[in-house]
């Protein structure tokens, strides 16, 4: 409601509409921190994230708790006074029970104070159950989920808290196997909690990782909505290979035909894989159990070792399991006519090409979606699945491409800082103190342009000496370019110089050393890298006049390397077929897309953002499989 000048207006929150709950961001998110709805009723709920006990809490500065009898104070503070009662009681005896005092039982707790948080932000909720309301035994455990109604309070125990939810009626209560409960312990490393994806989200940290994602999701709309781009969905499944280079996934039910012929093996380790199997997952409880707890650390590693060998024996018989039912099907030659879809189909690679079918109908159209790779990589970059924005434009050249990917990155970097500060603090704190400034960074400085000729002789300069200490490896970086300078340390140790991993020569592709060296080390801000050679970009972009390079361009920011590759489409049909043949690609399978250059050819360009790279490069983590919900790697599928 509005409200005259100088008057602070009253806003109300009302629940959700699809729920009676109030989501704890419209609490706790307010300026005033929720004490401006001090006296209001709410209906809140989610999940407990710890406990507190009034009677168990030690005011400052007092040692001991305040049931702390005059014997046990001199007991503890005079030495002499310790020494003469062990003298008069006897080293077994009670100091209570001797002088006749007699403990007090131990009184079930009355109040349970709750944080709760319900993963609409960071901050946790203090909830206050009397037990008069419920057991609190069902309330207090790691992760039990409430939904609760009650009056909006001043804090009734000084503490963090400004506010709390004095309870009135608990409306439904999740309980939780604090046993078995992986969250329940302590902090969990992040590769730990990869094995609980089914979990992980209500960590702290992964919660704050998935509202940035989704702010992330959602600027990559706004942006491209508000410049009259249209949203297309494109196909999981393709006949065709966008980037002429990649590993694919093949999509086939012969497999399964394979397997009903009566011709092949009938499996006969079927039934000891089975047992092996029940008695790894017997084995994998016991690892967790040991996990959550710090003692026994002997036991888990000889637990750890044990399973480490049932799973080795488990592989070993399904890869002869493989073998056996595979044989029929790898002897002969596959007749995909019989397939499914009647011919050889993959997992997309990239929508792109579907992408510009749209392009060149509509003008600028936009995609999000999963894109899969078959690469057996275990690095923290490369997952087998993982989402790409994909936009492609009508009537636009190589600059269009190069100015709407900067906007598009600096937009991005914006909305993040202005949507998503209480979670951004808190990975700055947990996770890397830099990340707001890297973002500021993008989203106000101006991009460096420069070609990739330019750049080989740029990093042809470059010196790396490598000082060896022991057998640890350090790198002090030396150049000239720029007056870019550092000092070799004098050090008792073997000192070389050498180059970059790969070598910096033209015509090769840059590698993630070289990239990442030109942002983080000579321009210190994002870098714009085009016109590439044509050996090294797919056999979709344009050539240049030169005969040489292609309109391609690549964007490299600091601390995050490459996170949008794009450029200038080839138009031209004579040259696309021998861009075609020059990469020995099966011209049948693009014939759909030759389409495009025979009727109304017209000049296109786009580009392609790694959206989980642009997660990490938001969130300061280093490795990819903690910014995606489910991650799908080389080797490992959780659930």
């Amino acid at each position: 409601m509005e409200s005259k000048e100088g008057d602070v207006a009253e806003i109300r929150v009302n629940p959700s509409n699809y729920s009676k709950r109030v989501v704890l961001k419209m609490i706790l998110g307010r300026s005033d921190g929720g004490l401006g709805l001090v006296g209001e009723r709410f209906v809140i709920g989610g999940w407990v994230k710890s406990y507190k006990d009034p009677k168990k809490e030690v005011p400052p500065g007092v040692r001991g708790s305040r049931d702390s009898s005059c014997v046990e104070i001199l007991q503890s503070r005079i030495p002499l006074f310790r020494t003469v009662m062990r003298i008069l009681i006897g080293s077994n005896g009670s100091i209570r029970e001797n002088l006749g005092v007699v403990p007090p039982k131990p009184e079930k707790p009355s109040v349970a104070y709750l944080d709760v948080n319900d993963g609409s932000c960071v901050a946790n909720l203090q909830v206050m159950v009397d037990s008069s309301v419920a057991p609190l035994i069902q309330l207090t455990p790691t992760g039990t989920s409430i939904l609760v109604e009650g009056i909006l309070t001043k804090a009734s125990v000084v503490g963090k808290h400004a506010i709390e939810l004095k309870v009135n009626e608990i409306l439904h209560v999740g309980t939780v196997d604090h046993a078995m409960y992986p969250l329940s312990k302590r902090q969990l490393p992040l590769n730990i909690l990869r094995g609980y994806s089914q979990l992980r989200p209500r960590t702290t940290t992964v919660a704050s990782v998935t509202r940035i994602r989704s702010a992330l999701t959602h600027s990559t709309h706004i942006f491209f909505q508000n410049n009259g781009c249209l949203y297309v969905h494109l196909p999981v499944i393709t006949t065709t290979d966008c980037k002429g280079f990649s590993e694919k996934f093949r999509v086939t039910t012969l497999l399964d035909k394979a397997n009903k012929d009566p011709n092949a093996t009938d499996g006969t380790n079927a039934i000891g894989l089975e047992v092996i199997k029940d008695a790894i997952k017997e084995k994998s409880k016991r690892v967790e159990e040991l996990k959550r707890t710090d003692s026994n650390k002997e036991a888990l590693f000889v637990a750890l070792q044990d399973l480490k060998k049932t799973n080795e024996l488990a592989l070993q018989l399904e890869e002869q399991e493989k073998l056996n039912r595979g044989t029929s099907f790898v002897a002969r030659k596959v007749d995909f006519s019989t397939d499914f879809f009647s011919r050889q189909t993959y997992l997309t690679v990239s929508g792109q090409l579907h992408l510009e079918c749209y392009a060149c109908a509509l003008g600028s159209v936009y995609s999000f979606g999963p894109t899969f790779r078959a690469e057996k990589s275990q690095s923290t970059k490369c997952l087998a699945e993982m989402w790409m924005v994909e936009l492609e434009m009508a009537f636009t050249d190589l600059e269009d491409a190069i100015n709407s990917a900067e906007d598009y990155l600096k937009f991005m970097c914006r909305w993040t800082i202005e949507n998503c500060s209480d979670d951004m603090k808190f990975l700055s704190k947990r996770i890397d103190k830099t990340i707001v400034n890297r973002l500021q960074s993008v989203a106000s400085s101006s991009f460096e342009k420069i070609s990739y000729t330019d750049v080989v002789e740029v990093l042809k300069k470059v010196k790396l000496q490598c000082i060896f200490i022991g057998n640890i490896k350090f790198i002090n970086i030396l150049t000239t370019y720029h007056g870019f300078s550092s000092y070799p340390i004098e050090l008792n140790n073997q000192v070389t110089k050498k180059a970059f991993e790969a070598k910096v020569e033209w015509g090769v592709p840059l590698t993630d050393e070289h990239e990442s060296y030109l942002a983080d080390e000579i321009y210190k801000k994002p870098v714009i890298i085009y016109n590439y050679p044509k050996e090294v970009k797919p056999f979709y972009m344009r050539l240049n006049n030169d005969g040489k390079t292609v309109a391609a361009l690549d964007i490299v920011v600091p601390k995050g390397g490459a996170l949008i590759r794009g450029g200038q489409r080839e138009e031209r049909i004579d040259t696309l077929l021998s861009r075609i043949k020059e990469f020995g690609l099966p011209r049948e399978q693009y014939e759909w897309y030759l389409d495009l250059r025979r009727h109304g050819t017209v000049k296109h360009s786009g580009f392609s953002l790694y959206f989980d790279h642009m997660v990490l490069f938001a969130t300061g983590l280093s490795d990819i499989r903690d910014v995606i919900p489910f991650p799908r790697s080389y080797d490992n599928v959780n659930n």
